[in-house]
């Protein structure tokens, strides 16, 4: 283990804070709430504002909002590789610069604007887990454990090295929305115990283990769209990924359905193809490549979320209807 950056005493450390969607924005309001000798937030770098709801309005990022109802300035540069923005960061002379899910990498100028260093809140025990999807790439792995790493900032990707770690433990029907929230305290968290033990003199830093990083990559939609021949864990692992998005998805006669919430059947022989309805009671239940997976709740494009048995019956369901891709399913 390795010494960190020396701390001149005690220091009121200037913070610009760097993040965007709502596990940032708490962070962010955890952090201002918090404020005492250790750090001050004196601004906020976030995403521009992006279109939204049916009629395309801009709104700013949940970032934004948190940083306007302290009255922090905010900064939302559309590019961040500029000259004119890299001054503007330096003219608020952070000493440091707390990034978390901002949603861009940062180039040398920007790391290397405060005083003492980027410190970047990432949520998964690094190195496992590097880049955009670390709650996602948790979930789908099946992981027991997951957490948040507090880390010093390098050019390469969540590479820097580790300053502080917190553990928490996978729930059974976790998802991605509850995990989501959950790493957010976290991070709050060991960020503030971080920023203490910075302004004591007392942060080590330990390099991360090369051989042991994994990756994930930006989830897209269809990313969410299920093949019924993997197995049926597999599937229910990705339903709790991807919720509240993209959410899993597959067809029915043509139309997508979505399914926000499913359990593996065990006990299963596979007497039918993959994607076929095999049970309507005590809900639809739909055969994989191995065992089965029961839909427990729905939505039909167009439609409300709804109980699956509700949906089965009002679609008229019968045992031997297929699931599958937009094409076959229609077919």
């Amino acid at each position: 283990m390795e010494n960190g950056p020396p701390a001149p005493g005690s220091k009121c450390w200037s913070i610009v804070f760097m993040g965007t969607p709502a596990l940032a924005a708490h962070i962010l309001k955890r952090l201002i709430d918090t404020e005492n000798s250790a750090g001050r937030v004196v601004a906020v770098v976030t995403r521009p504002d992006q279109p939204r709801g049916r009629g395309l309005k801009l709104h700013p990022s949940e970032v934004a909002e948190i940083a306007a109802r302290y009255g922090v300035p905010v900064l939302k540069p559309v590019k961040i590789r500029t000259a004119a923005f890299v001054e503007e960061l330096k003219s608020y002379r952070p000493d440091l610069l707390v990034v978390a899910a901002y949603g861009r990498i940062l180039p040398p100028a920007v790391l290397g604007a405060p005083a003492l260093m980027p410190i970047n809140v990432h949520a998964s025990l690094l190195p496992r887990h590097r880049g955009a999807s670390p709650i996602q790439g948790a979930l789908l792995a099946g992981d027991p454990i997951t957490g948040v790493t507090i880390m010093r900032m390098v050019e390469q990707m969540d590479a820097g090295p580790v300053l502080l770690q917190r553990e928490i433990a996978v729930a059974p029907r976790e998802t991605q929305g509850t995990l989501t929230a959950r790493l957010a305290e976290l991070g709050a968290q060991a960020l503030l115990d971080t920023l203490q033990l910075l302004s004591r003199g007392e942060l080590r830093e330990t390099p991360q283990d090369e051989d042991r990083a994994t990756y994930t990559g930006i989830i897209k939609k269809e990313h969410a769209r299920i093949d019924w021949n993997l197995p049926a864990d597999q599937i229910e692992r990705m339903v709790r990924a991807f919720e509240p998005w993209p959410v899993a998805f597959s067809y029915y006669q043509g139309e997508e359905l979505r399914i926000y919430n499913a359990e593996v059947v065990w006990d299963a022989a596979a007497a039918s193809p993959p994607g076929t309805i095999v049970e309507l009671k005590p809900a639809p239940t739909v055969q994989c490549g191995h065992h089965q997976l029961r839909l427990l709740e729905v939505q039909a494009a167009g439609r409300k979320r709804i109980a699956a048995p509700d949906y089965a019956r009002g679609r008229r369901l019968t045992i031997g209807d297929r699931l599958g891709d937009k094409e076959s399913a229609a077919g």
